[in-house]
């Protein structure tokens, strides 16, 4: 007999428990993100922005692990557009990657539906525009990968999970900004940092005695940032998608491009605190302030500032501080990873070498002596469709040439399970950031001066942090382990966006000779067509 109330009858228990499970796991998020302009005044002048769904930043992305994501993008700028989710790992899916080597971009009054997984994934991440110059108007959010209910956290439940989107900004408009690089002039020092979209003001609550997370995203353009809380510990617990070592620092440098997790304990007398982002490694230092407010107080903020490390040797040391955690658990009911890196010996080696030259009177950034320059044809659509000219696999040297700098297209062909070395050579007075699709990494070493064939014995091979986005500091070397298990088009590029819009980028073609869906999917019905390949059949 039914009870009263009740929605099942006895006979309907199993379709009901079906319907349930079903809304419980709620496996596929459906969104839509309209692109448009707007005035926007991070900085106290008007300007023009890019907004999603008339947000600046953009909506903030919350999923859980294994979700199934569709999301469509509908632009109504004046330009093509492109979105990129910075860290996801898209397994066995560079269709959705959203740069310019595996798409074409969202023609205007055009949309494209993003359909992807982030497999095996949790952690803090970010989205942002991949064309042109659009990064330097927004587009840009947050992106939070949780984990499953019956993944445990190395941590005690918290009252809180915040946001914390750090960058440089420019007044000037995006499109200006992109016309200074097409005439060869670099940019100029940025005038202002954001913190969520905001110069001051912006605020992180907080409830007394209880610990809150702090997700922090570096989605400047050019700028390494330090970020640190008036009379507060940051307790770091997750590197872009893996749990480390829960060391506990004043501040933390954070690189463009990066993320970080930490963990903060309101322990200290009920009142307001400064939340501070400024820039590190410039001559003038830049500074921005958000509010770390205790609820249910009125106590304001007082001076002073907390202060930030001055030297490059302070955040080499807390770069090399950063550890996996090697027994904790990650998006799976194991502990972090399959194998050990450290075991393996890397079958190829890479040395990838960043440089600023002048090609044809103009300035352009390189990787080994190439200045990348995107064909009309995208690189996955050329490769699938065994469209020839697009590419060739012999243009890019593996080892800096020592040669002219000049144009090209350049992609490196590796097989699927390839296990490489990559040594990012920066022999220039600036910082350098470095950023892989379609992976993560281990950052096994870091040196001052010139990578030599011994600085291997110096590599960390035990508990490496793996992680997407890499720092190299000036004139110095920074060595990764990858193990290309991702088949498909995957761009590396530095995270500086205008050197990567001027050149200094390349592509892993990972590739197996079998075409399989165990190894790849197959084209999207929805890709969009265009150069040499407009007008194909997608089958």
């Amino acid at each position: 007999m039914r009870g009263k109330g009740s929605p099942c009858s006895i006979y309907g228990i199993l379709a009901c428990l079906i319907v349930v499970l079903a809304k419980a796991d709620n496996p596929y998020r459906f969104l839509t993100w309209t692109v448009t302009y707007g005035t926007i005044s991070p900085l106290g002048v008007p300007q023009q922005g890019i907004l999603i769904n008339g947000q600046f930043p953009g909506p903030q992305l919350d999923v859980i692990t294994n979700d199934n994501l569709d999301i469509n993008v509908i632009n109504k700028l004046d330009e093509p557009f492109l979105l990129t989710w910075n860290g996801i790992q898209q397994r066995k899916n560079s269709w959705m990657d959203g740069v310019l080597g595996t798409n074409c971009p969202i023609p205007p009054n055009g949309n494209f539906t993003y359909r992807f997984q982030p497999k095996d994934q949790i952690g803090t991440y970010f989205y942002f525009p991949t064309t042109l110059m659009h990064r330097a108007a927004g587009g840009f959010g947050g992106m939070t990968v949780f984990k499953r209910v019956v993944i445990p956290a190395p941590y005690p439940p918290l009252a809180g999970d915040h946001q914390a989107l750090i960058g440089d900004w420019y007044k000037t408009n995006h499109k200006d900004l992109q016309k200074m690089l097409d005439m060869g002039r670099p940019l100029a020092f940025p005038d202002g940092i954001l913190i969520n979209g905001h110069a001051n003001g912006a605020y992180f609550y907080a409830d007394p005695g209880k610990t809150c997370f702090i997700r922090i995203s570096n989605v400047g353009l050019q700028t390494t940032l330090n970020f640190r809380i008036q009379g507060h510990k940051l307790k770091l617990v997750e590197v872009e998608g893996s749990h480390t070592i829960q060391n506990v620092y004043d501040s933390i440098d954070v690189h463009v491009g990066q993320s970080y997790g930490v963990l903060v304990v309101a322990d200290q007398p009920p009142k307001d605190y400064y939340v501070v982002a400024s820039t590190r490694f410039t001559d003038r230092v830049l500074t921005s302030t958000a509010i770390f407010h205790y609820r249910n107080t009125n106590i304001p903020l007082s001076l002073p500032l907390p202060p930030a490390p001055t030297d490059v040797e302070w955040s080499i040391n807390q770069a090399r501080s950063i550890r996996w955690n090697l027994t904790t658990n990650a998006a799976r009911p194991n502990p972090q990873g399959s194998f050990h890196y450290g075991l393996i010996k890397p079958m190829r080696r890479f040395v990838l070498a960043n440089s600023a030259p002048l090609i044809n009177g103009k300035l352009r950034y390189a990787v080994n002596e190439v200045s990348y320059i995107s064909p009309e044809t995208p690189l996955k659509l050329a490769d699938w469709f065994n469209i020839a000219g697009v590419f060739d696999f012999n243009t890019f040297p593996s080892v800096p040439s020592g040669g002219f700098a000049r144009l090209g297209t350049s992609v490196v062909a590796s097989s699927l399970h390839d296990y490489v070395e990559i040594i990012f050579q920066n022999n220039e007075n600036t910082i350098q950031t470095w950023h892989i699709d379609g992976f993560s990494f281990w950052v096994v070493g870091m040196g001052i001066g010139q990578w030599k064939s011994d600085s291997w014995r110096t590599y960390n091979l035990v508990d490496a942090v793996s992680r997407h986005t890499t720092q190299v500091y000036p004139n110095s070397w920074t060595a990764i382990y990858l193990s290309m298990d991702n088949q498909g088009m995957w761009n590396a590029r530095s995270a500086m966006w205008a050197r990567q819009y001027l050149g200094q980028q390349l592509y892993f073609r990972v590739f197996s000779s079998e075409r399989s869906l165990a190894r790849e999917y197959s084209i999207p019905h929805n890709t969009l067509l265009c150069g040499r390949a407009r007008g194909m059949l997608i089958s």
